[in-house]
């Protein structure tokens, strides 16, 4: 098993949540890339994108994930859009396990209707808009080493299952 586990896929897939139930889990340390980068800009990432836009945040994130690939013992919680940079994508599956939390459509749509912060959905929210950024990103996704399915699961179960397919 490697050090460094990736957890990656849409926005209210359970990718924090998981992250934090896993490091737990396994005594590790949990990081969320989102959560260093609005740090680092002292801005909301919803912020990052309003006042720099989607191209500046996307290479932030791309070095961000460059300074933590070699860390040891952590569990690393991507946004939804990290996986799509060829370059990160190609360090992410060669130096961590990759595990894509897959979530229907209506589940993502139920946990985040009440989120405003959200960058991608300010405008025109809707499970058709959740389904259209899913088909885009998709074919990146689905590159990682292990699915696990979200739905109606536990934060407890779907980390008992990532355990179960990199022991």
């Amino acid at each position: 098993m490697k050090s460094l586990i990736v957890l990656i896929g849409m926005m209210g897939s359970g990718k924090t949540t998981v992250g934090k139930q896993l490091a737990e889990l396994l005594g590790w340390t949990f990081i969320d890339l989102d959560e260093e980068i609005e740090k680092r800009e002292n801005k909301k990432i919803s912020q990052i994108f309003n006042d720099n836009g989607e191209q500046y945040f996307r290479k932030t994130e791309k070095e961000a994930i460059k300074e933590f690939i070699n860390n040891e013992k952590t569990i690393l919680s991507l946004g939804g859009g990290a996986f799509e940079n060829e370059e990160s994508q190609k360090l992410l599956k060669e130096k961590s396990t990759v595990i894509f939390l897959k979530a229907s459509c209506q589940k993502i749509f139920e946990r985040i209707k009440n989120e405003i912060h959200r960058p991608l959905l300010h405008k025109n929210f809707s499970i058709e808009t959740i389904e259209f950024i899913l088909q885009k990103r998709q074919k990146n996704y689905d590159k990682a080493h292990h699915k696990i399915i979200t739905d109606n699961k536990t934060p407890q179960e779907i980390a008992n299952e990532i355990l179960g397919v990199i022991k």
